[in-house]
């Protein structure tokens, strides 16, 4: 009997079987596959339900679809498995399943350029980490690293999935590979858009930056409570791993926005400074501010007096493309400014000490901070521009205990091991180890320069007099010969330590310049495993 009705099926049109084929013998609806997928990705885009979508929506959240309509260039988004589910069958899992699971994951265009990405989904089931959630992030990653393209996370999950247990956390595991592999080959960003805890948090700072929402987004390793517990301390979810701890104290977040809406734009502008792998020069953009505007009030900027501050911010702001400069870690270490501008349509990265702030002196955090700013840049192909006002390293038990010898190596150790084009411009004082340290030619220095209020010697003249000339009874005499001696820019100038002393109205075109001619340099370092950065 089945034989014949199979052959009776064959014979008939494709319109009676396809109305035939929704009913089998039990009485159960049997609908085409095409309809079958397309109930199936309407599941998944639903994520945990209205119910859930509208509790997300009432904490300022968008759901992770949301997000990614918003970061990617429209109509550019290409799922990856939609349809994936978790198989765990404990503590009545198998009762939860959703095409998808718990994160979204796929590839878009972000300024018109390849770029894959994952966005955590909270509406389901917490977007709680499962095998099949890593699986896909891992899936990402590497057709990201095959292609040679951009990774942008966005974080909003409340840990690994304790039901599946050590398979969770193989799932981390996992991904930190990853994490490490890319590093340097493909940019990696994080924008964590809700709660982030335990063993989630190492894959952000494995990436090379890390962005919170203000008011909805933590980063810690353990919350409140179990603070409470091991330590007896309270604290607040937003004192121990909200974004002012972390921009302004640990470091460990780059940056911080006042909604998801600002976070995202800001996600795509920084994109746009960066190459799409480690194999490729930065694009230049086209620009209308010319490479050859003069800078007229940078000849006042520096003030009369050695000891008084200035805003190293208007330095930058005047000679960058117009006045665009994606500042990185704006709150964390304030004496050092590091970010990303263009300087004649092209990419550069620019470090800057901030007199403002601890007269410029380098300090353990500004040191970590630039280090890590430098080899990112020198890893991707960003030249970088080095502005120079530092009386040398902070003095005090405090930073000789924290080890500031070790960490002011990692800036050293940043600035020699680059390659890209270095361009360096001492505005004011470079003083002792602090001048050798900030880009200076000893560090193959490609382009090095000073203004004529460049004071380069081993110290002020103050601190010199004093022990050249101990028992002078004429100080201030002996000071201002030490200044007319030393702390100038001739001694390192007549030396070729310096190219040339300029005019700062000249700063903006000196600078496009070297970089046009410095677009082919080509230098290596010795073939190694990898170096021994002092951590």
């Amino acid at each position: 009997m089945f034989v014949r009705s199979a052959i009776r099926a064959f014979a008939l049109p494709k319109q009676a079987i396809t109305a035939a084929s929704r009913f089998c013998s039990t009485g159960v609806e049997n609908i085409t596959m095409v309809e079958r997928v397309a109930r199936r990705r309407k599941e998944a885009e639903a994520g945990g339900g209205a119910a859930r979508v509208a509790a997300q929506h009432g904490k300022g959240k968008l759901t992770a679809r949301e997000r990614i309509e918003v970061l990617a260039d429209p109509g550019t988004f290409r799922e990856l498995d939609a349809f994936a589910q978790h198989d765990c069958q404990n503590f009545g899992m198998e009762k939860q399943k959703l095409p998808g699971d718990s994160v979204v994951t796929g590839s878009c265009h972000i300024n018109g350029k390849l770029t894959y990405l994952f966005s955590q989904d909270f509406t389901v089931l917490g977007g709680s980490l499962s095998g099949a959630h890593a699986r896909k992030i891992c899936k990402v990653m590497d057709k990201a690293m095959l292609v040679g393209a951009p990774v942008i996370g966005l974080s909003d999950s409340g840990g690994a999935r304790i039901q599946e247990g050590v398979e969770s956390l193989a799932g981390y595991a996992d991904i930190f590979q990853r994490n490490v592999m890319a590093s340097g080959v493909v940019p990696q960003i994080t924008l964590v858009c809700g709660p982030s805890a335990g063993g989630a948090v190492y894959s952000p700072a494995l990436t090379d930056f890390t962005f919170m929402i203000k008011h909805t987004s933590y980063l810690y390793v353990t919350g409140p409570d179990v603070v409470k517990q091991v330590t007896n301390e309270d604290v607040s979810h937003a004192d121990l791993g909200g974004h002012k701890p972390h921009t302004t104290k640990s470091g460990v977040a780059h940056g911080a926005f006042e909604n998801e809406i600002e976070g995202l734009h800001q996600m795509r502008r920084l994109l746009s400074f960066f190459p799409q792998s480690n194999e490729v020069p930065p694009l230049t953009k086209g620009t209308n501010d010319p490479s050859t505007r003069s800078c007229d009030s940078l000849d006042r900027i520096i003030p009369a007096s050695a000891n008084q501050a200035y805003d190293v911010k208007e330095v930058i702001s005047k000679i960058v493309d117009e006045d665009d400069f994606f500042e990185i870690h704006e709150e964390f270490a304030k004496n050092i400014v590091v970010g990303f501008a263009r300087m004649g349509g092209r990419p550069v990265g620019i470090v800057a000490n901030q007199p403002k702030v601890a007269s410029g002196c380098l300090d353990i955090d500004a040191s970590v901070k630039a280090a890590r700013f430098v080899r990112f840049c020198d890893a991707f192909n960003v030249p970088v521009v080095t502005l120079v006002d530092v009386p040398g390293f902070l003095p005090g038990t405090a930073q000789e205990y924290g080890g500031i010898i070790k960490h002011g190596a990692k800036l050293l150790y940043a600035f020699a091991e680059a390659t890209v084009p270095k361009i360096t411009v001492v505005l004011r004082k470079a003083y002792g180890g602090a001048y050798d340290v900030m880009s200076s030619k000893h560090l193959r220095g490609d382009a090095n320069y000073a203004w004529p209020s460049a004071e380069i010697a081993v110290m002020g003249a103050q601190g010199a007099t004093a022990i050249i000339h101990r028992k002078d009874p004429d100080p201030a005499q002996r000071e201002l010969e030490y200044n007319h001696q030393f702390a100038n820019p001739f001694p390192a100038a007549q030396r070729g330590y310096i190219d040339d002393i300029i005019s700062p109205k000249d700063t903006r075109k000196i600078i496009i310049q070297d970089l046009e001619d410095l677009e082919n340099k080509q230098q290596t370092n010795p073939w190694k495993k990898h170096g021994n950065i002092p951590l």
